[in-house]
Order: structure tokens, then sequence, then C-alpha cells
């Protein structure tokens, strides 16, 4: 690896420290995280700061994601094919349910959400665009992992599977039992799973070989959004999914070589 490609692996390598758990870090948290001499993350910081990838606070000298991060995320939304082929089959979907709609996909151990239809009900979801989830505990991320290939659940698994409520599933088995039903049913529950007081339904978006592509999900409070009133979304959400695989496929059997996802 020549060292051009190398600064610009270590580079990559910072940006992903920042995370939803993360968005602040001090240099040192940096380096630790990397694993590179602190003079090395403050090169590399400092021609991220010049290009606007990341900002430092002048008085904390903590860092945090740059505005020219912003710009790249919107662009890439900007173009991104299955969001703009879901969006009026989600908006449909938010009416009929009147309910949090969101569209995820898989990226790496935790689903992201590429779009969010949020609920026209004064009590609701606090969701939005970018948010990243954990796939075991969550309607959107079980209704992809239900799909996967049984070694790429538990590559995924491999990081764990922290509780982050009583009724979590914390164990592979528990897991692979709670997909087995989800790929019957066709359908995903999580039920207080990864938030007390929040439930959801999700549905995959599969591909013409049965792969699933990404998800939809109906989310909202456990007190309106039951399982009975997920059962009664569950005929609107099903055709969601399928109508936007249908479009998806169409597009791709048509040649749509530069389709993003």
């Amino acid at each position: 690896m020549s060292e051009s490609i190398r600064a610009v692996d270590r580079a990559l390598d910072i940006l992903l420290c920042f995370t939803r758990q993360t968005p602040e870090l001090t240099m040192t948290q940096i380096a630790e995280q990397v694993g590179m001499h602190k003079s090395t993350v403050h090169r590399l910081l400092g021609t991220l700061e010049k290009k606007r990838f990341v900002d430092r606070d002048q008085v904390t000298g903590i860092y945090h994601p740059g505005i020219r991060l912003l710009q790249v995320a919107y662009l890439s939304l900007e173009h991104n094919d299955l969001r703009r082929l879901a969006a009026p089959f989600l908006r449909e979907l938010g009416g009929q349910s009147l309910e949090t709609v969101d569209l995820a996909v898989l990226d790496d151990n935790e689903v992201i959400y590429l779009d969010v239809i949020e609920s026209p009900q004064r009590v609701k979801l606090a969701a939005a665009i970018g948010m990243r989830l954990p796939t075991y505990c969550t309607a959107s991320g079980k209704a992809i992992l239900a799909y996967l290939p049984e070694a790429d659940v538990k590559r995924i698994l491999m990081v764990g599977m922290p509780r982050h409520t009583e009724h979590t599933l914390v164990t592979p088995e528990a897991l692979f039992e709670n997909l087995r039903q989800v790929k019957d049913q066709g359908v995903a529950f999580s039920e207080q799973e990864y938030e007390e007081g929040i439930n959801a339904i999700g549905v995959p978006i599969l591909d013409l070989n049965r792969l699933p592509i990404a998800s939809v999900a109906v989310a909202g409070p456990a007190y309106r959004l039951t399982r009975a009133r997920m059962l009664e979304i569950c005929p609107f959400i099903l055709s969601t999914a399928n109508s936007i695989a249908e479009k998806l496929n169409l597009s791709l059997r048509a040649g749509a070589s530069n389709l993003t996802v």
C-alpha cells in the first residue's frame, strides 16, 4: 500500500470514529480508537479540518463532524434511486398507518434510515434520516436478517447482543428462532425490544433472488401501536414493500446500471 493510499485509509478511519453514540471526540480518544500516534492523528485532523470534514471547538479542542460531510450525505440521498422510488409508497403508508414510517438498509452490523415519514400525531417516535440502530432488536433490522444467509447473520451478531430492555433477545438461539417466525410470517415485530414504550412492525424489500435490499417499518408508541393495531397495519405494509420491490426490480430488469441503494 502506497503512502498516499495509507493516508486516505487512515483519514477515513478517523471519520468513522464519529457515531451517533460518539458525535464528539478529543484527539486522544480518536488516536486510541484508530491505534495511531497522536502526531499522525493531529496531522490528519488538520487536513480534514481544513477541508471542513471535521470541525474543532476552539475552546475545548473537541472535534465533531463538519459541514462538508453533511453536504456529501445530502448529495448521496438526492441521487439514491431506492429512496426516490420508495418515496410515494412510504407517504401512502404513512397516511394509512398514521404512525412514523421508515426505509432502512443494512450497513455493516446496523440498519441506517434512508428516509423517514413523520407521524401526523402529536405523540410520535423521534426518528431521523441517517439514524443508525442495531439489527437484532428492531423491526427494520430483523426484517432484513430473516432473509440473509445464516452465516451472514452470525457474522453480524459477533459484535454482541447487548440488552436494551427486558424484552431484548440477547442470545443467537433466541434470535434465530424469532427470525424463523419472521420468515414464515413475512413480517417482523419489535415490541419494546430496543426502547421501552416503542413498538414497530417491519417488512423486507426483496430482490429477484429473494434477498433483502432494504426494509420498511412502521413504529410508534406501544400504547397506541399495539399488537392488534400492528396486525391491522400488516396488509398495508406488506403491500408497500411489494410495490417498492416491484418498482425497483422492474428498474433493475430494465438495465438501470446506475441504480443505487
